[in-house]
């Protein structure tokens, strides 16, 4: 061979490996709002699998209006850019650049996508290195080593837009370490391939290996523990991938849990490790610098508060094992061993695991009818039922805690069950059960956040809908808060408490459905004063011996001239108008810094229950309000600093009355009953009048979809509210 014929063939292989990775053709034209629309989902849908942009990068794609340096930020996190001709061909260029994977993890790509057809396919990708058996151990399967998968859930599209540019993000795991090959291959169905192999591109990976990295968690009292873990590199990318997490690690979270001696695998590299152990616990950061061995690290967690050292034990009602988060078609769910997890890892020390419409019958398997194997002393979980996705959940979705049995009378499927809830508090009343309306404000939707107000709501949701007409018939023990809009809970509450009934209310979550973020967002804090076991965790939010919190704010020790909220029937007996002392033990933890984006939002936008949204001006100062009949009546302003301060207010009673404390949106106690002259509460006209109105509200929304064989009895229910609400409306000052 010539030196001449040597130089032409390194010339044909140099130009053959800048056409395999090249620099993105720009594409010229497209109408611009709505490619910065689809921009803004691929930026969203990068901070929800864990690999955001760069924070700069993000806001000048927010600002910016130039075509060409959209393109010029976005290729440089592409991995290869797909033409689609107008014949619907596909061809794909590779980037330039270094590709890394990381060793039993996954990595985020890029796609850029230049559609000259303006079709609106799926767009697709395979290879011979990844199908099912990519996992199989190395070796098994010569040559399968990756698994690839477009993210093309919320807020991404399943389909292309059809614009002439667009950005598509894939994921690429990778079983083994070091440089190994794959071949990509793009289509948008059956037969777009290009000719030529046009559509494939072979692609050298560099995946980086991962080292073994061993946790050491110490409690504040330097016992081991669970805690929460929150590991990003410094691009702000998420270790272990959120993509394709199996349980116990949740993909719809940026955190893992660990216990003391477990680990995680993670690369060479800088990382920021970002652990805490629920809202009792202080938020802590640690660099950490991973070498590419092995590694032992200690993370010492810090509490600010801890109700249980005093006995006021933390509980999560509403937590499932299936549906909403934990799978997009939701079959069986996760594993009793994977719930307790993240109750350890929140300090949570109770949880309802709730089984409902999905995967009920593969959940309902774990009902036991007592407290779960792997609840210790400290921590108690055990299964009991929400009825959801039944045929009675327009009128309320219900709590049922304590069940001895799950399955209602006579029923095989859950089609079987009553079409309306009143049967099914009777049936679990009737077993000890504790009963209650889950997330209380679905269809109870107010437009004002003052509370109580004369606002009638629809009446045409899943919340504490039927509750209007349960509370008369003393079935329901509790209405639950926290987890939706503040005033659509609590006015119905109000309302039917000034009309002398006693439902108190607690605190859930309903994770991961309204909030996946983590389990015990939303708490009751219940005291023990004996032992503290589920059963009677339970009874003491029937009898109101609990106050309900974010968990960053607390209301310890609640007393009326030293009648203590949740002892005997919570009553205190005045012989005559007078005065009356009100001591409460108030603690409260705010960030220095205020969070706006929070503090600002609507109260119908979520977090609708959040410490921020309480505090005054910008320091750390919250207001205690004294409620008395539902309207406050004296205030005091603490700095929430994590401290506990006893505060003392004083209320003139004049008439039967129901008093409480709140830290309005992030905690509330249940009432105590100041009883004048030995009368009962009947402290609104107003109220009873707001009463009368929902019970026929309700009835019209809920009647027709109750079953015609049972609306009889149904109806004789509804009557009996009327006439409930109408007897104490006679009854009731003016």
């Amino acid at each position: 061979m010539t030196r001449t014929t040597q130089i032409c063939i390194a010339f044909i292989f140099a130009l053959a490996a800048l056409a395999s990775a090249a620099k993105l053709p720009m594409v010229e034209k497209v109408d611009f709002q709505p490619l910065s629309a689809s921009v803004a989902r691929v930026i969203e849908a990068l901070e929800m699998v864990g690999e955001p942009l760069p924070a700069a990068e993000a806001v000048e794609l927010r600002t910016t209006r130039s075509l060409q340096r959209i393109q010029e930020i976005l290729d440089s996190h592409c991995l290869v850019a797909v033409q689609i001709n107008p014949e619907s061909r596909v061809k794909v260029v590779e980037a330039q650049g270094k590709h890394e994977l990381m060793e039993q993890g996954w990595r985020t790509f890029l796609v850029k996508v230049a559609n000259e057809s303006g079709a609106t396919p799926v767009l697709a990708v395979t290879s011979p290195q990844a199908d099912r058996l990519f996992n199989s151990p190395p070796g098994a399967v010569a040559g399968r080593w990756i698994d690839l998968q477009m993210v093309n859930r919320q807020p991404m599209k399943e389909r292309l837009s059809g614009l002439e540019l667009e950005y598509r993000i894939l994921q690429i795991f990778s079983r083994d370490k070091g440089k190994r090959e794959a071949r990509l291959s793009f289509n948008v169905g059956q037969g777009t391939q290009d000719l030529g192999f046009r559509s494939d591109s072979d692609i050298l990976f560099d995946a980086r290996s991962a080292a073994k990295v061993t946790l050491r968690v110490f409690d504040t009292d330097g016992k081991p523990t669970t805690a929460s873990f929150v590991v990003r590199d410094a691009m702000g990318r998420v270790y272990p991938s959120q993509a394709k997490r199996l349980a116990p690690d949740f993909a719809f979270h940026p955190q893992v849990y660990r216990a003391d001696k477990e680990s995680i695998l993670l690369p060479p590299g800088d990382f920021t490790v970002t652990y805490t152990r629920g809202p009792e616990y202080r938020r802590k950061t640690q660099k950490i610098h991973i070498t590419g061995q092995p590694a032992e690290l200690t993370f010492r967690l810090e509490r600010w508060v801890d109700p249980a050292k005093i006995g006021w034990y933390s509980g999560d009602h509403h937590i499932h094992a299936a549906g909403c988060s934990h799978y997009e078609k939701p079959t069986e769910g996760v594993y009793p061993e994977d719930m307790m997890r993240h109750i350890l890892g929140e300090d949570l020390k109770v949880g309802s695991v709730l089984t409902w419409g999905p995967g009920w019958y593969f959940q309902k398997t774990f009902f036991e009818g007592k407290d779960n194997k792997l609840s210790t002393d400290a921590y108690k979980m055990r299964y009991d039922v929400e009825v959801s996705g039944f045929p009675s959940s327009h009128t309320g979705h219900i709590c049922l805690l304590r069940l001895k049995e799950q399955d209602y009378p006579g029923s095989k499927r859950i089609d079987d069950w009553p079409s309306w809830g009143i049967p099914i508090f009777r049936w679990a009343k009737a077993q000890g059960a504790i009963t209650g309306f889950a997330h209380s404000g679905w269809g109870l939707m107010q437009t004002s956040d003052k509370v109580p107000n004369d606002e009638v709501p629809p009446f045409d949701g899943i919340g504490a809908n039927e509750f209007i007409v349960g509370v008369t018939h003393d079935l329901v023990d509790f209405i639950s808060t926290v987890d939706t809009p503040f005033p659509n809970e609590l006015n119905i509450w109000y309302h039917t408490l000034n009309t002398g009934y006693r439902t108190r209310i607690s605190g859930e979550t309903d994770f991961p459905c309204i909030y996946g973020d983590r389990v015990g967002l939303g708490r009751s804090y219940v005291r023990q004063d004996k032992a503290f076991t589920y059963d009677d965790w339970t009874v003491g939010i029937r009898d109101g011996r609990n106050y309900v919190s974010d968990g960053k704010s607390h209301l310890i020790d609640f007393r009326v001239n030293n009648v203590r909220m949740g002892d005997g029937a919570s009553e205190l007996n005045l012989s005559k108008p007078g005065k009356v002392s009100v001591t409460v033990d108030v603690a409260a933890l705010l960030d220095e810094t205020p969070d706006e984006k929070v503090r600002k939002a609507r109260f119908d936008v979520k977090p609708y229950w959040e410490l921020e949204r309480s505090r005054i001006g910008n320091g750390r100062r919250v207001p205690v309000e004294l409620i008395v009949n539902g309207e406050p009546v004296a205030r005091q302003e603490i700095d929430a600093d994590g401290t506990t301060r006893k505060l003392k207010f004083d209320a003139q009673i004049d008439i039967s009355s129901w008093v409480t404390v709140r830290i309005l949106p992030s905690s509330h106690t249940n009432p105590i009953w100041v009883l004048v002259d030995g009368k009962p509460v009947r402290a609104s006209r107003k109220s009873a009048e707001w009463c009368l109105t929902a019970v026929e509200k309700c009835r019209a929304q809920k009647m027709p979809r109750i079953r015609l064989e049972e609306r009889g009895e149904a109806e004789r229910a509804y009557d009996f509210a009327k006439s409930a609400f109408t007897q104490r409306l006679k009854e009731s000052v003016r």
